[in-house]
């Protein structure tokens, strides 16, 4: 059997930055990244439906130490360039196993390894690994979440979920109806807005959306100075940072005045005689689910222009020829697109073991958001809602890499979180606290995962101005962790 000191799961953009980070900080270790699809990229391998970009800033979505010089929101084939670029620049591109599936993990305590079941073109095969860093993202990449309503075997037409976008899909001349209003809605409606027939987004209830340009008078100034690339990269990495952290700040210190700005932003952009206290007023206030970007006001300008309508409305049931509202509209259509969210997943399609006997994330305690109770030398990567994914993938390669050079220095092999008996008492919350964040896809998945205390280590903050400050002075000897065996 092989064996590796780290296995890496995903060769997405979690993966990509963990093995950075192995060559710069631990370039001893043998490690390899296990990834299920034909190519690097993860999420924009998956998702291959019209117009499909980023929904974050790509100088915080993208590497610290790789600069990004395009515009902040970039397309799917832009990100995906950058980050072929970054695996041949780090030159990792052998280290991937491609069309690879992990099925399973069972950590063997005598041994104090991970033994892994995977499986490629030539069959079942087994690896060890000391440490298994799990990138594989927060969602179910098979499949979305679609619900059921009634009728839907009636209908003639074809029913699609951005995620599994069929290769070849015409929507040319074809009436076009689009179930939801948050990022994935926002994207596609645009790209599809000049070739169907008619296109209307029906939505249960309003989104916030954050319109803003792609290039602005600072972003002209600045590229006009000439600086180095790492100079310009890291000075709008930061003004967005500051902008991010100061919106965030807002919407906690005066939640009416900035749902006030963003309603007045779409009033703006569609007229004084637009229905915006139907179509554009969330029943929430803003970032207690996620923001979406529209770069340029685009899906606004759709709108604005007769290519989109929007219906605010529930759906009755379906036809053979589209859709019957609770309000008793009928929306005619030849295909529906179900933008209706992801399914949340832990640690992929991976079934993890301890000695052989199953693991269920729900019945842990995560520490630091990284570790969890119970489960040996297991890192996962789970990233912001509110800032960009990639800004805590750094600081938790940042973090592996200090564990694995403790355990490496005191000469252990293993470490495993554990509650303390001062612990036994705290606040047990969810994995997201609702009142804080409580996007549907979240809502539906908290019971498979992990929980948290109401104290350090054991809360996921969901905070990158916490975490950047509590991760690197975290103290691995704090009683919470239990150091195990020789290395």
């Amino acid at each position: 059997m092989e064996h590796f000191d780290v296995l890496i799961i995903g060769a997405g953009i979690s993966g990509i930055d963990a093995a950075h980070h192995l060559n710069t900080l631990r370039p001893n270790d043998s490690y390899a990244l296990i990834e299920s699809k034909s190519a690097i990229g993860g999420t924009w391998r998956t998702h291959t439906y019209p117009g499909i970009r980023s929904d974050s800033d790509l100088f915080t979505f993208g590497f610290a130490w790789k600069p990004w010089m395009g515009v902040p929101v970039a397309t799917a084939p832009e990100i995906l360039k950058y980050l072929e670029e970054a695996v041949d620049e780090i030159g990792i591109r052998d280290k991937i196993r491609f069309n690879t599936k992990v099925i399973s993990a069972d950590w063997d305590s005598a041994a104090q390894h991970w033994r892994v079941e995977v499986e490629d073109d030539s069959g079942a095969h087994t690896l060890t690994a000391g440490f298994l860093w799990t990138c594989s993202g927060y969602y179910d990449h098979a499949k979305g979440y679609m619900p059921r309503w009634a009728g839907m075997d009636d209908f003639a037409g074809e029913l699609v979920h951005p995620q599994t976008w069929p290769d070849g899909l015409d929507t040319e001349g074809k009436r076009v109806v689009l179930i939801g209003s948050g990022a994935t809605a926002a994207t596609i409606l645009p790209a599809l807005a000049r070739k169907a027939a008619s296109l209307t987004m029906l939505q249960r209830s309003p989104t916030y959306y954050m319109a803003r340009p792609q290039v602005d008078e600072f972003t002209e100034t600045l590229s006009a100075l000439g600086l180095p690339d790492e100079w310009y990269h890291e000075i709008m990495r930061r003004r967005f940072l500051y902008e991010s952290e100061d919106f965030v700040r807002r919407t906690r210190v005066e939640p009416e005045v900035v749902k006030e700005e963003m309603i007045g932003v779409a009033r703006d952009h569609l007229g004084p005689d637009y229905d915006v206290e139907t179509h554009f007023t969330p029943r929430y206030m803003p970032w207690k689910q996620r923001v979406a970007r529209i770069p340029d006001g685009d899906l606004f300008a759709a709108i604005r222009q007769g290519q989109v309508e929007v219906v605010t409305d529930e759906i009755e049931r379906f036809t053979a020829n589209g859709l019957v509202l609770k309000s008793g509209q009928v929306l005619e259509a030849d295909i529906v697109i179900s933008a209706t969210g992801l399914n949340l997943k832990m640690f992929g399609d991976v079934v993890l073991k301890v000695d052989g006997q199953g693991f269920d994330p729900a019945q842990t305690f995560t520490h630091r958001g990284i570790m969890f109770t119970g489960l040996p030398n297991l890192a996962n990567v789970f990233g912001y809602f509110r800032t960009a994914w990639t800004m805590r993938v750094g600081l938790v390669s940042d973090y592996v890499c200090r564990m694995l050079d403790h355990l490496e220095t005191e000469g252990y092999a293993s470490v495993t979180p554990k509650l303390r008996d001062e612990d036994a008492d705290m606040a047990v919350r969810p994995w997201i606290d609702p009142e804080d964040f409580n996007a549907g896809y979240v809502m539906r998945s908290l019971d498979m995962m992990p929980r948290q205390g109401d104290k350090q280590p054991w809360v996921m903050t969901q905070d990158f101005y916490k975490d950047r400050v509590d991760l690197p002075a975290a103290d691995f000897d704090d009683g919470t962790l239990v150091f195990a065996g020789r290395g």
